[in-house]
């Protein structure tokens, strides 16, 4: 039968060392991240009004449009890119210090090039401004009247959907 040697039992118990040790590793995790969740920051929607009418265009903005065949308007009055070289410093001196702003509507079909002699007649009047500005400290209080800033957009055009 048996050999004389002491029996030997297989030990049939789960050791849940292991278990525990991971479960605490996972317990301190979550104790650690739960503050860090409540940080999140309150979004409030906006409501969309609709307006009956658009609003004034405020008389101080700048508008520049070019059309698709490059003909250019400075507010409603038609102008060549000379007489905008001529009128824009003026028009930008009138705006209220650290405010200068240039609207700038561009057609889809416009060439590159007319934008950027747009875009360059502005930084023109912009520096011509600020020359202006500073020579004339004593009036602004040493202030140079800050850089124009200038928002740009595409005007597409609508194409129609083909029928059939």
């Amino acid at each position: 039968m048996d050999a004389g040697g002491p029996k030997t039992k297989l030990k049939s118990d789960i050791n849940i060392t292991p278990m525990i040790d991971i479960v605490l590793v996972l317990l301190i995790v979550f104790i650690v991240m739960v503050p860090g969740l409540d940080k999140a920051t309150k979004v409030v929607v906006p409501q969309v009004q609709v307006l009956a009418k658009p609003p004034a265009p405020d008389p101080n903005n700048i508008l520049i449009q070019i059309d698709q065949d490059g003909a250019m308007t400075l507010q409603q009055d038609k102008i060549d890119a000379q007489g905008l070289k001529d009128r824009l410093p003026e028009a930008v001196m009138l705006q209220p210090l650290n405010y200068r702003k240039v609207f700038l509507k561009v057609d889809e079909d416009v060439k590159f090039q007319a934008m950027v002699d747009v875009l360059d007649a502005i930084r023109v009047a912009s520096e011509t401004a600020k020359k202006k500005s500073l020579e004339q400290q004593d009036k602004f209080l040493g202030q140079d009247g800050g850089d124009v800033k200038v928002a740009v957009s595409l005007k597409k055009r609508l194409v129609p959907a083909p029928i059939g």
